[in-house]
């Protein structure tokens, strides 16, 4: 059992990361523990858990612009933000489904995974929303970069670069974030049974259109329906969802019967989406999630063949979801699938035996492996930071 220390305060961080560096310890940094099951093993013997550092720095409703400290759950930053109408746009999975974790994930933790759900074609990476950061390295130094509006770049590169760090590189400790108008209402437009191809080809469609299409997925036959289905979301103003959906469904018309979903039974549709809740069954598969360009993923998958025991896309095509078999060679085919369709995919379930011998993010190039090395040699000399937590050695 490794050791375990709760810090509130930015300056127990700092003397944390000291205390580690001067014994030789190296620390485990979590925030809820949601995510426990993403990365590599942990090999820290102290865990460092930001969760009780939590609170709402400011939050400036006409600048739609919030800072919290790290261990602040989104669903506190969520309820604040909703009684102004705001929401957090690129839509933060949560970690129940698949990890089978019912705590709520902290902005500390959206951050440093860099996880974003269905609207990010449209709203971007949680980094694009990321206005600035306050971290400790682990030389124990506080830093501080980007600030609290667009404009500002100061230190604007730091603040994207630990943004999907996974806590390699410092202990995050607040976070400033760009908010969005939360929309009067939404609506999904549904076309059953479409193959793969034309599922593609009709997302494509629609989020090439001018009619502002925040979400397009597709779910293969048996998730929640014996059917598959292709779906496409507007959000706005009632009204312009209403015109909008009318000029969507003429626009794909072509590919079948269409029908429409609105408010509560909409965005449950799209909350599963974004916390892959249609493949996250049965729990002894593993699961994949790649990244690849719209037109490859049809061929990607095709190409894994009986190794993809289920599968389902997001993103219009750009994001797949795979689950396999919990095996060195099921992870061995999609690593041959992923470098033929010039994709990255990463590991995001499968027992801690695999994830020690499989690489669980996209392996990098010798230049990008050096790079990463010298990065943690700046941030991190003494390896303190969850070493190895997503390459081994670094």
């Amino acid at each position: 059992m490794s050791e375990a220390l709760a810090v509130e305060r930015e300056a127990d961080v700092v003397e944390a990361v000291r205390a580690a560096r001067l014994e030789g310890v190296k620390l485990d940094i979590v925030g809820g523990g949601t995510r426990a099951g993403l990365g590599r093993p942990r090999e820290g013997r102290r865990r460092l858990s930001s969760a009780a550092m939590s609170g709402i720095v400011f939050y400036a409703p006409a600048e739609m612009t919030l800072c919290a400290k790290a261990g602040t759950r989104i669903e506190a930053i969520e309820a604040a933000i909703a009684e102004h109408g705001q929401m957090l746009p690129f839509e933060p999975m949560r970690p129940r489904p698949l990890w089978d974790c019912g705590d709520e994930p902290t902005l500390g933790g959206v951050v440093a995974t860099n996880l974003a759900g269905p609207r990010r074609p449209s709203a971007g990476a949680v980094r694009d929303g990321v206005l600035g950061l306050s971290l400790v390295n682990g030389l124990a130094e506080t830093i501080r970069c980007g600030g609290r509006v667009m404009k500002n770049v100061t230190g604007l590169d730091l603040t994207k670069l630990n943004c999907g760090a996974h806590g390699t590189l410092g202990v995050l400790t607040e976070a400033t974030i760009k908010l969005a108008p939360k929309p009067e209402a939404e609506a999904t437009l549904v076309i059953p049974e479409l193959g793969h191809s034309k599922a593609i080809e009709a997302m494509t469609r629609a989020l090439g259109s001018p009619f502002g299409v925040s979400g397009a997925a597709w779910l293969a036959p048996g998730m929640g329906r014996e059917f598959s289905r292709t779906l496409m979301r507007l959000e706005g103003f009632a009204d312009s969802v209403d015109y909008r959906a009318g000029r969507l469904a003429s626009l794909v018309g072509e590919f079948g019967e269409i029908a429409a979903l609105t408010g509560e039974e909409s965005a449950a549709l799209w909350r599963s989406v974004r916390d892959a809740e249609f493949i996250a069954e049965p729990r002894d598969r593993a699961i994949w999630r790649v990244g690849l360009a719209p037109s490859w993923a049809a061929p990607f998958v095709a190409g894994l063949g009986e190794t993809a025991l289920a599968h389902a896309y997001d993103w219009g095509g750009g994001l797949v979801w795979v689950a396999t078999a919990c095996s060195e060679p099921a992870a061995a085919a999609i690593r041959r699938a992923v470098s033929s369709a010039s994709g990255h995919a990463t590991l995001m379930r499968a027992p801690d035996a695999l994830r020690a011998a499989v690489e669980v993010f996209e392996p990098p190039s010798a230049l990008a492996l050096q790079l990463s090395r010298r990065l943690k040699q700046s941030f991190d000399p003494d390896g303190v930071l969850n070493f190895g937590r997503m390459y081994a050695g670094v």
